[in-house]
């Protein structure tokens, strides 16, 4: 088969077709950085001024969301929205560096922690994707948190609701789904799922999508490594405990302390 004949092959093959402009990963990826940068001047330092970084953010997130289709208007009043989040997002991250010193008796500084731990990295950019996606923004908030499970092997959906003061010890392997709930005072280690069970399909077979599909986290819960909670009607309760390699599809009580 010459080049010519595959070619045209492959197009014939291509059901799935795209706008002519698409956004751009390396550039939302970029954005990140710049974000990372704003709200820890101190530790990461990209040859710039803070002034030139929040042009710089402003120019990727308003040419990112006017690739979408977005009007003047609503790009305008998205990007003002989550620049006024952004002082909440920097408080939030404090209290969640905080809790992870707290949390990791391997932590020596607040320091380290910034520069060096996976699951604050991944909060991170969590709580910022988080804005947008409260904000209706398609497929950019996405990009965000998948930016982070490629760098850090933690796996959080942008549309997760996460409290205050979050831990995450060690955070490889950590899938956290879309409609998931998570109190305040939480830490979870090294391969905890809370996830969906397999969802219904519609009478031609197709997956219903939206609902409440992952479970709720109450405060003060602590979820060691492996653990596996699914299922939108799940909640575990406040102050519990649950152990390694635990498989739960049910609700747990206040207090409990499941092995």
């Amino acid at each position: 088969m010459n080049h010519s004949e595959l070619l045209e092959k492959l197009q014939e093959r291509r059901e799935i077709t795209f706008q002519d402009e698409v956004i751009n990963r390396d550039k939302i990826a970029g954005m990140t950085s710049l974000l990372q940068s704003l709200l820890f001047p101190d530790f990461f330092k990209l040859g710039m001024g803070s002034e030139e970084i929040l042009e710089n953010i402003e120019k990727i997130l308003t040419e990112q969301m006017t690739i979408l289709g977005m009007d003047k208007k609503t790009v305008r009043e998205n990007t003002d929205s989550f620049f006024s989040a952004l002082p909440e997002i920097l408080s939030l991250l404090n209290q969640d560096i905080k809790a992870i010193y707290d949390g990791d008796p391997a932590a020596t500084s607040y320091e380290e922690i910034l520069i060096c731990y996976p699951g604050f990295r991944a909060i991170a950019i969590y709580r910022l994707a988080h804005v947008l996606y409260e904000l209706s923004v398609p497929i950019i908030p996405r990009v965000m948190t998948e930016y982070a499970h490629s760098r850090t092997g933690i796996d959080i959906n942008p549309g997760a609701t996460i409290g205050r003061n979050f831990c995450i010890d060690h955070g490889t392997g950590i899938v956290i789904g879309e409609t998931a709930e998570i109190g305040d005072n939480v830490k979870i280690y090294q391969g905890v799922t809370i996830g969906a069970k397999s969802f219904a399909k519609d009478a031609n077979g197709n997956p219903v999508k939206g609902g409440k599909r992952h479970p709720t986290i109450g405060n003060n819960v602590v979820i060691y490594a492996n653990a596996t909670i699914l299922g939108g009607e799940t909640r575990i309760g406040n102050d519990c405990v649950i152990g390694s390699n635990s498989w739960i599809t049910y609700s747990v009580p206040d207090g409990e302390r499941v092995r």
